[in-house]
């Protein structure tokens, strides 16, 4: 995957193929079958596939104060497109110039004169432009003068709505990062740097990782089982999402027990996939109580993680709801 985060620097290899343009905030199930419609287009033209995306998003320079918080940054979003075929994905760096051009002038600059594109792919409720006065339509009237296919993929409602990065943001905000996982195309995942904590978990036999300068949604509080990566290996974890009420201690932290893993990671960066939330943080009458519900999450987190291999208890995943995205953000 190529990361091309300025339009001076595109090369010449990025001409005459499928674009996809949009925010793809996610990557979702959604997303994906508009990849897959991308990918077929850029056959038919011998070209590459092409996901057009902003960075940041335009609404935080438009409305900062209704910026809705990530659920990816650029390189784990381009990771994710190139996982599934794209070639090239254009992180444009959102100014006021791009945010002024209307719907003809975007069309004219960028998707026929930058990229000379042969295809498009769109979600039903795409818009450009300024004020986002071009549509699908005003999209379609230019794509048909200047000959170029377009493809709209129409949205599709999965248990009573649609599938979007709205909803999972929904979904993760309220911790059921198990339902958001089924819209989206992998598990939820956030990063972080390791930094340094009370240090309460090593001496209690529960070493944590605690993360901070996190730039995507954080799900609600809780305790949660997921995996956490380290070298591009994963780990099963345990995952502690608010205050430790046991101890007094009202700051909410990010602490990730890595079940087996023993080297030190402070001050390195950490990707933590979240798969399950287990339970609401609560005081406990007594550390010894604490050290039993710890035990227990942490015996629940190898089944759900499903490591170490051949744990024959571990639960069956819930097969993913494959559907079809209106690319609103």
């Amino acid at each position: 995957m190529h990361i091309i985060r300025h339009l001076a620097d595109i090369p010449t290899a990025t001409r005459r193929g499928a674009v996809a343009i949009g925010n793809f905030d996610g990557v979702h199930r959604g997303h994906v079958e508009i990849v897959r419609t991308l990918l077929e287009r850029a056959k038919e033209a011998a070209g590459p596939a092409i996901v057009f995306t902003f960075d940041p998003h335009p609404v935080r320079l438009l409305r900062p104060e209704q910026c809705p918080p990530p659920l990816t940054w650029t390189e784990r979003k381009a990771e994710l497109l190139a996982a599934h075929g794209v070639d090239w994905i254009v992180a444009y760096p959102t100014d006021e110039a791009l945010l002024q051009l209307s719907a003809a002038e975007f069309f004219d600059r960028i998707i026929r004169g930058v990229l000379d594109a042969r295809a498009l792919v769109e979600g039903s409720n795409f818009y450009f432009g300024h004020n986002r006065e071009g549509d699908v339509r005003r999209l379609r009237e230019l794509a048909t003068a200047a000959g170029i296919l377009l493809d709209v993929v129409p949205p599709l409602e999965i248990e009573g709505s649609l599938v979007s990065s709205s909803r999972i943001r929904g979904l993760i905000a309220a911790g059921q990062v198990d339902e958001a996982n089924r819209l989206l195309s992998v598990p939820y995942r956030i990063r972080g740097m390791v930094t340094h904590g009370a240090g309460r978990g090593a001496t209690l036999g529960f070493p944590t990782a605690n993360l901070g300068a996190i730039d995507t949604l954080l799900p609600a509080q809780g305790v949660y089982a997921g995996r956490a990566w380290v070298h591009g290996t994963s780990w099963p974890a345990a995952i502690h999402l608010g205050p430790s009420p046991t101890f007094g201690d009202a700051l909410a932290r990010i602490e990730v027990h890595l079940i087996g893993y023993q080297e030190p990671l402070y001050g390195q960066p950490l990707e933590v996939d979240f798969l399950a939330r287990l339970r609401d943080i609560r005081p406990f009458a007594s550390v010894e109580a604490l050290m039993a519900q710890v035990d227990h999450d942490i015996k629940q987190v190898k089944r759900i993680a499903a490591l170490p291999p051949g744990d024959e208890d571990a639960p069956a995943r819930p097969s993913p709801t494959r559907g079809y995205l209106s690319n609103d953000d």
